[in-house]
Protein backbone atom coordinates (compact mmCIF):
# COMPACT_ATOMS: atom_id res chain seq x y z
CA UNK A 1 0.00 0.00 0.00
CA UNK A 2 1.29 3.35 -0.95
CA UNK A 3 1.75 6.46 1.56
CA UNK A 4 -1.32 7.96 -0.76
CA UNK A 5 -3.82 4.74 -0.16
CA UNK A 6 -2.80 4.43 3.61
CA UNK A 7 -3.92 8.27 4.01
CA UNK A 8 -7.22 7.20 1.76
CA UNK A 9 -7.86 4.25 4.14
CA UNK A 10 -7.54 6.39 7.50
CA UNK A 11 -10.24 9.35 6.22
CA UNK A 12 -13.70 8.88 6.84
CA UNK A 13 -15.88 9.79 3.50
CA UNK A 14 -16.46 13.89 3.09
CA UNK A 15 -14.12 15.31 5.67
CA UNK A 16 -11.41 17.03 4.83
CA UNK A 17 -7.83 16.16 6.05
CA UNK A 18 -5.90 18.03 8.70
CA UNK A 19 -3.26 20.42 6.98
CA UNK A 20 -0.65 17.76 8.11
CA UNK A 21 -1.79 14.99 7.08
CA UNK A 22 -2.36 16.93 3.48
CA UNK A 23 0.94 17.49 3.94
CA UNK A 24 1.67 14.20 4.33
CA UNK A 25 -0.08 12.90 1.59
CA UNK A 26 1.26 15.35 -1.01
CA UNK A 27 5.23 14.19 -0.34
CA UNK A 28 4.15 10.51 -0.36
CA UNK A 29 2.67 11.27 -4.02
CA UNK A 30 5.48 13.83 -4.83
CA UNK A 31 8.48 10.78 -3.61
CA UNK A 32 6.94 8.31 -5.63
CA UNK A 33 6.77 10.87 -8.82
CA UNK A 34 10.02 12.14 -8.21
CA UNK A 35 11.59 8.07 -7.70
CA UNK A 36 9.86 7.02 -10.70
CA UNK A 37 10.77 10.21 -13.18
CA UNK A 38 13.42 12.07 -11.89
CA UNK A 39 13.27 15.69 -10.63
CA UNK A 40 13.50 16.99 -13.86
CA UNK A 41 10.66 15.32 -15.81
CA UNK A 42 8.11 15.28 -12.89
CA UNK A 43 5.77 18.25 -12.92
CA UNK A 44 3.43 19.62 -10.16
CA UNK A 45 0.53 18.76 -12.47
CA UNK A 46 1.74 14.98 -12.04
CA UNK A 47 2.00 15.12 -8.00
CA UNK A 48 -1.17 16.59 -7.85
CA UNK A 49 -2.97 14.22 -10.13
CA UNK A 50 -1.03 11.19 -8.27
CA UNK A 51 -2.34 12.95 -4.73
CA UNK A 52 -6.12 13.44 -5.97
CA UNK A 53 -5.95 17.00 -5.68
CA UNK A 54 -6.30 20.08 -7.07
CA UNK A 55 -2.69 22.32 -8.65
CA UNK A 56 -4.14 25.07 -5.96
CA UNK A 57 -4.11 22.64 -3.36
CA UNK A 58 -0.56 21.50 -3.87
CA UNK A 59 0.70 25.02 -4.32
CA UNK A 60 -1.05 25.78 -0.62
CA UNK A 61 1.16 23.59 1.16
CA UNK A 62 4.09 24.14 -1.32
CA UNK A 63 4.84 27.12 -3.41
CA UNK A 64 6.75 25.31 -6.10
CA UNK A 65 8.30 21.73 -7.19
CA UNK A 66 11.54 22.43 -5.84
CA UNK A 67 10.13 23.18 -2.15
CA UNK A 68 8.87 19.56 -2.44
CA UNK A 69 11.65 17.88 -3.34
CA UNK A 70 13.87 19.69 -0.50
CA UNK A 71 11.46 18.95 2.06
CA UNK A 72 11.06 15.22 0.83
CA UNK A 73 15.22 15.48 1.17
CA UNK A 74 14.91 17.01 4.88
CA UNK A 75 12.97 14.13 5.70
CA UNK A 76 14.97 11.14 4.23
CA UNK A 77 17.95 12.90 5.05
CA UNK A 78 17.12 12.89 8.83
CA UNK A 79 15.99 9.41 8.53
CA UNK A 80 19.59 7.78 7.06
CA UNK A 81 21.44 9.69 10.00
CA UNK A 82 19.09 8.57 12.60
CA UNK A 83 19.63 5.15 11.67
CA UNK A 84 23.05 5.48 11.45
CA UNK A 85 23.43 6.94 15.29
CA UNK A 86 21.27 4.47 16.46
CA UNK A 87 23.34 1.54 14.65
CA UNK A 88 26.73 2.83 16.59
CA UNK A 89 24.19 3.36 19.96
CA UNK A 90 23.00 -0.50 19.72
CA UNK A 91 26.15 -2.02 21.27
CA UNK A 92 29.43 -1.64 22.64
CA UNK A 93 30.38 -4.20 20.67
CA UNK A 94 32.92 -2.95 17.65
CA UNK A 95 31.83 -5.81 15.16
CA UNK A 96 28.54 -6.01 15.67
CA UNK A 97 28.38 -1.84 15.34
CA UNK A 98 30.30 -2.51 12.08
CA UNK A 99 27.46 -4.86 10.91
CA UNK A 100 24.67 -2.84 12.49
CA UNK A 101 26.00 0.36 10.21
CA UNK A 102 26.57 -1.38 7.22
CA UNK A 103 22.85 -3.03 7.63
CA UNK A 104 21.86 0.79 8.27
CA UNK A 105 22.77 1.45 4.82
CA UNK A 106 21.44 -1.42 3.07
CA UNK A 107 18.12 -0.86 5.16
CA UNK A 108 17.81 2.42 3.58
CA UNK A 109 18.28 1.36 0.33
CA UNK A 110 16.20 -1.75 0.45
CA UNK A 111 13.11 0.08 1.73
CA UNK A 112 11.86 3.78 2.27
CA UNK A 113 9.99 3.57 -1.25
CA UNK A 114 13.17 4.33 -2.85
CA UNK A 115 14.11 7.56 -1.46
CA UNK A 116 17.56 6.62 -1.13
CA UNK A 117 17.62 7.51 -5.01
CA UNK A 118 16.45 11.24 -4.12
CA UNK A 119 19.32 11.50 -1.58
CA UNK A 120 22.37 9.49 -3.67
CA UNK A 121 20.97 9.30 -7.17
CA UNK A 122 19.62 13.08 -7.84
CA UNK A 123 19.42 14.52 -11.08
CA UNK A 124 19.32 17.75 -8.97
CA UNK A 125 23.23 18.10 -7.71
CA UNK A 126 24.11 21.26 -9.00
CA UNK A 127 21.24 22.90 -7.06
CA UNK A 128 23.15 24.27 -3.98
CA UNK A 129 20.51 23.84 -1.92
CA UNK A 130 20.31 19.79 -2.66
CA UNK A 131 24.10 19.45 -2.69
CA UNK A 132 24.03 21.32 0.91
CA UNK A 133 22.06 18.45 1.67
CA UNK A 134 23.51 15.74 0.16
CA UNK A 135 26.47 16.51 1.95
CA UNK A 136 24.69 16.80 5.19
CA UNK A 137 23.75 13.40 5.22
CA UNK A 138 27.06 12.41 4.31
CA UNK A 139 28.80 14.22 6.64
CA UNK A 140 26.65 13.96 9.79
CA UNK A 141 26.95 10.06 9.28
CA UNK A 142 30.57 10.13 8.83
CA UNK A 143 31.12 12.68 11.95
CA UNK A 144 28.92 9.96 14.07
CA UNK A 145 30.88 7.04 12.98
CA UNK A 146 34.01 9.15 13.90
CA UNK A 147 32.94 9.99 16.92
CA UNK A 148 33.27 5.87 18.19
CA UNK A 149 36.70 5.63 15.82
CA UNK A 150 38.34 8.77 17.90
CA UNK A 151 37.05 7.75 21.29
CA UNK A 152 37.93 3.97 21.06
CA UNK A 153 41.21 4.08 19.46
CA UNK A 154 42.54 7.76 20.26
CA UNK A 155 43.29 8.64 16.94
CA UNK A 156 43.15 12.48 16.49
CA UNK A 157 40.07 13.89 15.02
CA UNK A 158 41.45 14.21 11.52
CA UNK A 159 42.56 10.77 11.29
CA UNK A 160 39.55 9.27 12.72
CA UNK A 161 37.05 11.17 10.07
CA UNK A 162 38.88 10.03 7.10
CA UNK A 163 38.26 6.70 8.06
CA UNK A 164 34.50 7.37 9.02
CA UNK A 165 34.26 8.78 5.87
CA UNK A 166 35.85 5.41 4.18
CA UNK A 167 33.47 3.46 6.36
CA UNK A 168 30.54 5.61 5.13
CA UNK A 169 31.13 5.66 1.55
CA UNK A 170 32.14 1.86 1.36
CA UNK A 171 28.46 1.13 3.26
CA UNK A 172 26.62 3.58 0.67
CA UNK A 173 28.08 2.49 -2.60
CA UNK A 174 28.33 -1.55 -2.19
CA UNK A 175 24.67 -1.16 -0.89
CA UNK A 176 23.35 0.71 -3.91
CA UNK A 177 24.93 -1.74 -6.46
CA UNK A 178 23.70 -4.81 -4.30
CA UNK A 179 20.40 -3.00 -4.51
CA UNK A 180 20.40 -2.76 -8.49
CA UNK A 181 22.04 -6.22 -8.86
CA UNK A 182 18.85 -7.07 -8.01
CA UNK A 183 20.00 -8.49 -4.46
CA UNK A 184 21.90 -10.92 -6.37
CA UNK A 185 23.15 -11.96 -3.10
CA UNK A 186 21.02 -11.98 0.19
CA UNK A 187 20.94 -9.08 2.27
CA UNK A 188 22.32 -10.57 5.58
CA UNK A 189 25.12 -12.49 3.32
CA UNK A 190 26.09 -9.57 1.61
CA UNK A 191 26.09 -7.34 5.13
CA UNK A 192 28.64 -10.10 6.34
CA UNK A 193 30.48 -9.72 3.57
CA UNK A 194 30.70 -5.97 3.89
CA UNK A 195 31.11 -6.18 7.86
CA UNK A 196 33.72 -8.65 7.02
CA UNK A 197 35.90 -6.42 4.44
CA UNK A 198 35.60 -2.78 6.94
CA UNK A 199 36.16 -5.47 9.90
CA UNK A 200 39.29 -6.32 8.55
CA UNK A 201 40.91 -2.66 8.30
CA UNK A 202 39.40 -1.05 11.26
CA UNK A 203 40.46 -3.93 13.34
CA UNK A 204 43.87 -3.42 12.92
CA UNK A 205 43.80 0.38 14.66
CA UNK A 206 44.51 -0.64 18.89
CA UNK A 207 41.86 0.11 21.15
CA UNK A 208 43.05 3.63 22.90
CA UNK A 209 45.61 2.10 25.78
CA UNK A 210 45.97 -1.20 24.24
CA UNK A 211 48.95 -1.90 22.35
CA UNK A 212 46.60 -5.20 20.43
CA UNK A 213 44.35 -4.74 17.36
CA UNK A 214 40.64 -4.69 19.14
CA UNK A 215 37.89 -7.70 18.66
Amino acid sequence: MTAIEQTEAVRPRGTRLPRRARRNQLLGAAQEVFVAQGYHAAAMDDIAERAGVSKPVLYQHFPGKLDLYLALLDQHCESLIQSVRNALASTTDNKQRVRATMDAYFAYVEDDGGAFRLVFESDLTNEPAVRERVDKVTNECAEAICDVIAEDTGLSRAESMLLASGLGGLAQVVARSWLHSDRSVPRDQAVQLLTSLAWRGIAGFPLHGMDQPHH
